[in-house]
């Protein structure tokens, strides 16, 4: 029996978790009331507590485990241990670390949509629709491509890493004290600097967050242009925005509401880019020409930004670790409830059409169905009328008469 202890511990873990999962995907109500303010506060507590140090705690303590899992391995071999016994130990290990950010942050992914937070009213859309969005967030795009700063090559002079870092702040506390979405008052303490870039450079990955210890790292080698709306978007996952779809749009919503032009044209930039790539992946006749004429009218300082941002990943990444880490993502993300898996990054496409339609364009056809009003100055010119804003005439004061 005692050879099966650990697989028998960490199936009971194990249990308890999935359990766990299913109590919050059958009462999500509840969950949604109750579990994302608990989270982002420990997210917050978390986050404080590992702010002391620059690097990430969870990169440092996976070196640790794996160091120590590869010297106990060999001195299992040397002294001829049963595996069995202690592979039990090692699951269990794994599956105490799966249930605390479970526990922590995973139940988010049971949470209700950020649409209904921030009162999204979502819509379905054709390529028409999705062409107009890509249109209007190619034209924010392309006019901010000429406000920021570049260097000599053209490519944007963004300020550096940690200056960027403390800069997102500014875009979440405007969504909340301006915009009144009380979801994003999470910790807006800066992001960190991921650690071993060049291998996660390699799977094509730009960012982590890690629950359980309340860190949002970016990979510091990703293009500049992306740098200010990838921070955005880790930060959001600490804010318990669990689904990749709404921590994207929740980093494009920090990058439009900052005052920093830095972080308002990465956001346009990345909100126009899934647009377009969007028309593109529908891959019909009419999504394509509307692909084409869209991309017609990109000036050179988008389109260079957006050459360079393909060429930089395709440099570096590494077709094979990037399968490998993609599949990886995609397990974690169906496993802890995200449905869509990986998709779900893409998906952000149907919350920047939803937004465009609502705040640009629902607008002005609610103004152009306004009804006539004759007492309304903004349609009649009533200057040269008597009592024109009294529908009613003045009775006479007839008291006293006869």
């Amino acid at each position: 029996m005692k050879y099966w202890t650990g697989f028998l511990t960490a199936g009971i873990i194990g249990a308890i978790t999935w359990a766990l999962m299913r109590l919050a995907e059958n009462f999500e109500a509840l969950v949604d009331m109750v579990y994302p303010y608990v989270s982002r506060t420990l997210q917050g507590v978390l986050a404080q507590w590992s702010s002391g140090v620059d690097f990430c705690l969870w990169q440092m303590g996976a070196l640790v485990l794996a160091v120590g899992l590869i010297a106990f391995i060999v001195v299992m071999i040397v002294m001829k241990w049963n595996p069995v016994r202690w592979l039990g130990w090692v699951l269990t290990g794994a599956a105490v670390i799966y249930f605390l950010n479970t526990l922590v942050f995973g139940l988010n992914y049971y949470a209700g949509p950020l649409s209904e937070d921030i009162r999204l009213e979502m819509r379905q859309y054709g390529v028409e629709e999705l062409a107009d969005a890509a249109v209007y967030y190619r034209n924010k795009a392309n006019f901010l491509a000429q406000q920021v700063k570049r260097d000599a090559n053209g490519d944007v002079d963004f300020d550096d890493f940690e200056t960027l870092a403390k800069a997102a702040e500014n875009g979440f506390d405007n969504l909340v004290y301006h915009h009144s979405y009380p979801i994003f008052a999470g910790s807006t303490l800066p992001v960190k600097k991921l650690g071993w870039a060049d291998m996660y450079t390699s799977m094509g990955i730009t960012g982590v967050t890690m629950g359980i210890t309340g860190e949002a790292a970016v990979n510091p080698q990703i293009p500049a242009v992306s740098l200010p709306f990838t921070m955005c978007h880790e930060m959001a996952h600490r804010m318990s925005i669990a689904t990749e779809r709404d921590a994207n749009f929740a980093g494009f919503l920090a990058c439009m509401a900052n005052e920093d032009v830095q972080y308002q044209y990465s956001g346009y930039f990345m909100a126009y880019r899934y647009c377009y790539h969007a028309l593109v992946s529908a891959n019909t006749y009419e999504s394509s020409a509307a692909a084409a004429r869209v991309a017609s009218e990109v000036n050179a300082e988008l389109k260079h930004d957006m050459e360079g941002y393909d060429r930089l990943f395709s440099s570096r990444r590494s077709e094979t670790a990037t399968k490998v880490a993609d599949t990886a993502n995609d397990t974690y993300l169906r496993t802890s409830g995200d449905s869509a898996g990986v998709k779900s990054y893409g998906e952000v496409t149907d919350l920047l059409v939803s937004w465009h339609y609502q705040k640009e364009i629902l607008p002005t056809l609610v103004e152009k169905e306004k009804k006539f009003d004759p007492y309304d100055e903004n349609q009649v010119d009533l200057s040269d009328i008597v009592n024109a804003k009294d529908p009613k005439p003045t009775e006479p004061d007839v008291e006293g008469i006869g």
